[in-house]
């Protein structure tokens, strides 16, 4: 082993050697069984008991159909959106990101819409109009590479607004329908993983053709928390911009309230802990300019900024459903291109809902005048559940190492200990080594021995399409 340089001046005398020997292996010995048995009980939990497809390349985890009688286990899952925005994010930005994700043990991921900027961009060299190709990058190129399962939610960029002519003048609801062929053609999710959800069968919404399931709005349970996707949308909800529907927003948003209600009924029934939305659009919640959503009045939810109101009445329900459930409810959303988690929704009489968290995930912000810092904002947010926790949910924002641009990253990624995923395996194998090498020779190295190890793991390298 050539990293390690001893002198073997220093060693301790042979029969102390022996009994350190001894005493290193009786520790370990009791950790690989301490982890043998923690892994025994995780293939009893929800995020255990796989089972394969015919041709065993994916492993599908079950909905958690258990209620609060059995043993809940604490995970943690990882939310994105808003994502790429430019060739700079597409190439570099989000790949990097998903190599960070695939470093932490993730129950799974959500992306909460808009899969390109709002307009096309001209010579761009990856699809930033509606084209197939768009959906076929981020099917392949995205979430097919996360090891977690990984959930999709479409967004306004992605199907109302392809209507602009910059963006292909496409089709809205052509572009929607492609959608749900592409990404929800079947009750599971995205990734190498997969879950079984619940899907929004009824023909609520509107297609082409005419109504047609919301496929694309998800429900799933995990370790007693209830989760569910909506598909509600920043552009007026689809009541502004180029070709607005008025049609297909009632049916859409209609078939949005009833299944978010639905959640809600689910989440008691099965005593769930805490409840998790999902959706791409800002709703908006008070007077706030600076929070870039739509401006509404906190106590009547009507929206005061002239705009057509595509969201109030969900609010109000949604209102209805958080004070009767009482435990405690995240609404993540994106659409505003701004990090946050924060308490936004009054009550009728002003009061704050103290068990409601709106939570936005990081956006785009790309950077005109240099196009090489783009990936500045191209992060994700790490939340930890644990259904026994007062508030379930603890939030933990995740700065990409090598998406980094203002200020580079430490020469150590993140400690040791929050290392997760075969990434990390060699690092933890050479700091034991080198631990065990001092311990029985009572001397420490002349140099660093897993300085090499330590270097490649805190780089995460582009993945390959």
């Amino acid at each position: 082993m050539r990293d390690f340089q001893f002198d073997r001046s220093e060693r301790a005398p042979y029969p102390l050697r022996i009994l350190l020997m001894l005493a290193v292996t009786v520790l370990f010995a009791t950790a690989g069984m301490t982890v043998w048995a923690g892994r025994g009980r995780a293939g009893s939990n929800g995020r255990g008991g796989d089972r394969h497809d015919r041709d065993g390349r994916n492993s599908y985890h079950h909905d958690d159909d258990r209620d609060e009688g059995h043993e809940r286990h604490a995970y943690a899952i990882g939310l994105w959106g808003d994502l790429p925005y430019s060739d700079t994010q597409a190439l570099v930005g989000v790949p990097n990101l998903i190599a960070d994700m695939n470093a932490h043990d993730l129950a799974f991921t959500v992306h909460d819409g808009d899969l390109k900027a709002g307009n096309s961009i001209a010579g761009s060299v990856t699809p930033t109009t509606c084209s197939d190709a768009l959906y076929t990058q981020a099917l392949h190129n995205y979430f097919d590479a996360l090891r977690a399962p990984a959930i999709f939610t479409p967004g306004d960029n992605d199907w109302t607004d392809c209507d602009r002519p910059s963006n292909g003048g496409f089709n809205s609801l052509e572009r929607l329908d492609h959608e749900r062929k592409l990404f929800f053609s079947t009750p599971f999710s995205l990734g190498q993983h997969k879950i079984r959800q619940h899907v929004q069968v009824p023909p609520l919404c509107l297609g082409v053709s005419g109504n047609v399931p919301c496929v694309e709005n998800r429900r799933w349970t995990v370790e007693g928390v209830t989760y569910a996707t909506l598909n509600i949308q920043g552009s007026c909800n689809n009541l502004c911009d180029t070709a607005p529907d008025s049609s297909e927003y009632a049916a859409r948003n209609a078939a949005d309230i009833a299944w978010m209600q639905q959640t809600f009924d689910e989440a008691k029934e099965r005593h769930s802990a805490a409840i998790m939305l999902i959706s791409q659009a800002d709703p908006g919640f008070n007077q706030d300019s600076s929070q870039a959503g739509p401006l509404r009045n906190p106590q009547t939810l009507a929206e005061t900024d002239g705009l057509p109101d595509g969201f109030q009445q969900f609010l109000v329900a949604l209102r209805d459903e958080v004070v009767a459930f009482r435990r405690p409810v995240a609404y993540v959303h994106g659409d505003s291109h701004y990090f946050r988690v924060d308490k936004p929704f009054l009550d009728s009489l002003g009061r704050r809902l103290e068990n409601f968290t709106r939570v936005e995930t990081f956006g785009d912000n790309t950077f005109k005048n240099d196009p090489a810092s783009d990936i500045n904002n191209v992060h994700w947010l790490k939340v930890f559940v644990d259904a026994h926790s007062r508030e379930v949910f603890s939030y933990q924002p995740q700065i990409v190492p090598a998406n980094r641009v203002a200020v580079p990253a430490p020469y150590s990624s993140f400690a040791l200990h929050d290392r997760q995923g075969p990434e990390a395996g060699r690092v933890r194998a050479c700091h034991g080594a080198s631990f065990i090498i001092q311990i029985i020779l009572l001397s420490p190295p002349k140099r660093r021995p897993c300085a090499k190890a330590d270097r490649q793991e805190s780089t995460f390298p582009p993945l390959t399409s």
